[in-house]
């Protein structure tokens, strides 16, 4: 068996797994890349693992204890918590076998290589919560020293959504982009819900015909590779409903509103990055 097989199917460690390590997990194990039991998860508080405990995963506080055992390392903890998490486990980094991942916002390669050690492959990824329905948009940056690693990182990535390869310096854009855009695209959902409820829906059948309409919109796009406004070109009819609604949604600042939203979440993910002490 080769070394990379070898290394390949080895556990993962999930360290801190919050909201999104524990969509991480729930996402390999959906797509069959790795057992339940190949995920061992981390929290400072384990009852808060209740859950994915009794799915079989491995759960636990002791995060060397779970690095021991895995391949990837994958740090799901906020950005002021990352030096000291990689202080606590640098002893049990090994280059030779580890690759480490981080999710951690504003935390560049070279402020995790300071505290992990400069020799080890570093990733970051940047997913979102769609990646527990294989459905996440995960951005990934490397050095070029990394770059086997980031082809198995891609890998795993990519079982659980699309993946696409972007410079460390557009990682913040796309923490606002796709990481915060699931909570956009979920709010403009909620409001099409809303609007529907108001001409005559009931609430639960307002936010499935609206979450199905807004998915079909999403696979267009996906599937046709065309601009937005091709698709609704498909659908505008002069003097017709479709463009009075759009006119008006435009008059009330729609665009411009989903735009400064999108730059100012990117601004704060900027803020976020860890000062030096």
């Amino acid at each position: 068996m080769s070394e990379s097989k070898q290394t390949s199917s080895l556990p993962i460690a999930v360290l801190g797994a919050g909201n999104l390590g524990s969509a991480i997990a729930r996402g390999i194990v959906r797509s069959g890349y790795r057992r339940a039991e190949d995920v061992h998860l981390t929290h400072l508080q384990p009852d808060e693992l209740a859950g994915l405990a009794a799915s079989g995963h491995p759960t636990g506080s002791d995060n060397v204890v779970a690095v021991a055992r895995a391949r990837l390392v994958i740090l799901s903890v906020q950005p002021q918590d990352v030096e000291a998490l990689l202080n606590e486990i640098s002893s049990a980094l090994d280059p030779s076998r580890h690759v480490l991942v981080s999710t951690a916002t504003g935390v560049t390669l070279d402020t995790l290589r300071a505290s992990a050690g400069p020799d080890l492959a570093v990733v970051r990824v940047m997913p979102n919560l769609g990646i527990q329905t294989l459905n996440s948009m995960t951005c990934l940056a490397s050095e070029p020293d990394s770059a086997h690693a980031l082809g198995e990182v891609e890998e795993l990535f990519g079982v659980l959504g699309e993946t696409i390869r972007i410079k460390e310096e557009n990682m913040d854009a796309a923490t606002a982009l796709c990481a915060s855009g699931i909570a956009f695209f979920l709010r403009a959902i909620r409001a099409a819900a809303q609007g529907g409820i108001e001409i005559g829906f009931h609430a639960d059948e307002a936010i499935r015909m609206a979450a199905q309409t807004a998915k079909g919109a999403a696979e267009l796009l996906l599937v046709n590779r065309t601009h937005p406004e091709v698709e609704i070109d498909q659908v505008t009819t002069p003097n017709g409903c479709t463009i009075a609604g759009l006119n008006e949604m435009e008059n009330r600042g729609f665009t411009s509103a989903l735009v400064r939203g999108i730059v100012v979440s990117a601004r704060r993910a900027r803020a976020l990055a860890p000062t030096k002490s």
